[in-house]
């Protein structure tokens, strides 16, 4: 027993500094409306790969941006298909690796209970004074929120009031805070586990703009590393998907 107990503290230790060899770090560009999805992933892939994630947050038109002046990201997390699909044309993706990691959902949403109704028509009663959407140009649900707008041709009537956040996290801000009596965010910013959080909401149906695709792709930068290929795995796994499906999003 003497021998043995020593012999397996000392293989237990050889495994540990195996596998911290082995673990690495990846840097992820990730689209505003994913934060609360990816950090609790994070906890799981580390947990499981000993790989660390370290994420940045912002507009997808800005990472592509970034990304195109040299910013140090691994992989990409992006709030469309078309920003994925044009680095890839582009050259600065690892060909192969751009995959649909979910669908968002666009919702109406006040901080205040019952003050949107079910069917959104809070918008025609139009008795707010300020709607908070995300830059169209950067955030792809910003784009989503002006397409709703054409489509119940209310576009000319909420143009005195939108405020406009540089991502969908400042348009939610704004509500959240009491700036914007209501506006379009991300369901996964107000939703989990089957149920708004907070507030009242208005889940905006599918057919009134484009599908909110988002696509992750492994970047140049990340081409080499084991923790970009073991991200891009995860996300695809069983684990990840129960849980990117709890705030809301379709796989």
């Amino acid at each position: 027993m003497s021998v043995t107990t020593p012999r397996l503290a000392l293989l237990g230790l050889f495994a540990a500094l195996a596998f911290n060899a082995q673990a690495d770090e990846v840097q992820v560009a990730v689209a505003a409306n994913f934060t609360a999805p990816i950090q609790a992933i994070a906890k799981d892939f580390e947990a499981d790969t000993g790989h660390k994630l370290v994420a940045a947050y912002g507009a997808t038109g800005q990472f592509y941006t970034q990304i195109k002046n040299g910013a140090p990201f691994d992989v990409f997390l992006a709030a469309d298909d078309t920003t994925p699909a044009k680095l890839e044309s582009e050259g600065d993706t690892v060909k192969g690796s751009r995959f649909t990691y979910a669908v968002g959902t666009l919702a109406l949403w006040s901080a205040k209970d019952g003050y949107v109704d079910n069917q959104g028509d809070v918008l025609k009663a139009n008795q707010y004074q300020h709607l908070s959407i995300a830059n169209p140009k950067a955030a792809p649900y910003g784009l989503a929120a002006t397409q709703v707008l054409d489509k119940l041709k209310l576009t000319e009537a909420t143009q005195a009031k939108i405020v406009e956040g540089q991502n969908i996290t400042q348009a939610y801000q704004f509500v959240s805070t009491g700036n914007a009596e209501l506006g379009f965010v991300a369901l996964s910013q107000i939703f989990k586990d089957g149920k708004v959080t907070s507030g009242s909401a208005w889940i905006v149906p599918a057919n009134l703009h484009d599908p909110i695709k988002q696509d992750a792709v492994i970047l140049n930068k990340g081409k080499d590393s084991a923790a970009a290929k073991a991200l891009v795995q995860y996300l695809k796994g069983p684990k990840a998907a129960a849980i990117i499906k709890s705030y809301g999003y379709e796989l």
